[in-house]
């Protein structure tokens, strides 16, 4: 069922920035299918269950508390390697390196806000959709679409 799909998330940086629309305007232009979207504020605590794979790390707390810091957006693509196609239009994590033509090089301020998260396996694709998405809201979807 998540073979062709990939989540993202547009951070609280670039919410500021307004450039939402531009960002979904780079990913569809790509080809790829959005099928879900949604606007919320993770508290910490929420920031903490979702990236809770680099708890320990040097930046998880940072990350955590930037995270949570203001609305960020929630989507669902669909697409064939939606996974490996979004991470080319996001660009390399540190916007300094990313190219220009990219998310992260366009909109990303530093290597944490960096404009963009996106999934970055079919398997982290999975658990981070399950994160933000019902099953029961992700079956209508993917009906519907």
């Amino acid at each position: 069922m998540f073979k062709d799909l990939s989540l993202f998330i547009i951070k609280p940086n670039a919410i500021k920035k307004n450039v939402i629309g531009e960002i979904i305007s780079m990913i569809e232009k790509d080809g790829l299918r959005i099928v879900a979207l949604k606007s919320l504020w993770m508290d910490e605590e929420q920031a903490k269950a979702f990236y809770i794979v680099h708890r320990g790390k040097e930046f998880y707390e940072s990350l955590c508390k930037f995270m949570s810091s203001g609305p960020i957006v929630v989507g669902i693509v669909k697409g064939e390697s939606a996974v490996k196609r979004l991470r080319k239009i996001m660009g390399e994590t540190d916007p300094k390196v990313a190219d220009k033509d990219t998310i992260r090089g366009r909109f990303g301020d530093d290597i944490q806000k960096n404009a963009i998260h996106g999934s970055d396996s079919l398997e982290t694709a999975e658990r981070e959709i399950k994160f933000f998405f019902s099953e029961n809201e992700i079956i209508k979807l993917l009906r519907e679409r």
